[in-house]
Formats: structure tokens, sequence, C-alpha cells
């Protein structure tokens, strides 16, 4: 009953309970840090430190270096530019502001995948695990952020 309740929940708000998606399935090196004008709490030698480090997503877990996340649950929705903006921009001026043209997407819409997962050690500012909250840029490319740091990883074939 409990998990019915939940699944409408989500559903909503516009968001599915799911499986990993098949077009995320694989290796992914993260291949840059991408510029953008956000305030974050990592500096150059955390972003420096996760460049070409792979992320694996499988059916049901992902991984990122040993952290290793079984049966996550996973959360699929579409976001609009407009959305995405809003969402992870400051109503400042002054604050953070991320667009889809600063992180490369062409599209008026994207699609995210979310991984739930326990508080993570990654480091002292940050329980997030490096793709856990991706956008899919094209079938080769995944956006994520990590601290407010935006990265693209590459497909590895």
């Amino acid at each position: 009953m409990q998990k019915l309740f939940c699944f409408l929940i989500l559903n909503a708000v516009g968001v599915t309970a799911a499986q990993v998606p098949q077009e995320l399935v694989g290796k992914w090196v993260i291949a840059r840090e991408i510029s953008t004008k956000t305030i974050s709490c990592w500096g150059e030698e955390e972003a420096k430190a996760i460049i070409g480090s792979e992320i694996e997503y499988t059916n049901d877990s992902f991984r990122w270096k040993s952290n290793v996340v079984k049966h996550p649950v996973v959360k699929l929705r579409t976001v609009s530019a407009e959305q995405f903006e809003r969402e992870n921009s400051s109503p400042s001026v002054h604050g953070s502001q991320v667009s889809f043209q600063q992180i490369g997407i062409g599209a008026p819409n994207a699609k995210q995948i979310s991984f739930e997962h326990p508080p993570a050690e990654i480091t002292k500012a940050t329980t997030e695990i490096p793709g856990d909250d991706v956008l899919f840029k094209n079938h080769n490319a995944i956006v994520f952020s990590v601290c407010n740091l935006y990265f693209e990883a590459k497909r590895l074939r």
C-alpha cells in the first residue's frame, strides 16, 4: 500500500518512478567541467579530481568510484529550458545563474533522470554522488552537477 501511495504522489508532480532507462545503461567518463555562472561549494581541486573518472549505470544500480547504489528509486521527468533555469538559478542576478544554453543543451526540453540514495561521503561539502541527477544532452553525452558545478560525461564504447 505504501509503494502505491508513493507512486501516485510522484506522478502527481510529473515524475515517474522507474528502472534505470536503457539509454543510460553503460559506462560514462567524466570529460570536462562546463563553465557556468554558478556559486559552488567545491573548488578547482575537487572539480579536477573527478575529471576522467567513470560513472556506470546498470539495470538496477549506479556506481561512481567505490560508491555503489543498488536498487535506487529512479525518477524520470522531462524538464523544459525554462523549468531548468528557474529550478537551478537564483532569483537574484547576483546569485547562481545557469541555463540550457550554458550547459550545451540546444533542445527546448531534456530528459532528467534522478537517483535517490542515502547520503554519500564524497567531500565534507556534499552528499551528492556524481551522476545521481543527470540530463541527457544527446545519445552520447550527459550533463550533471555536483555542488553546483556542472560536468559533461561521454559514453564509453
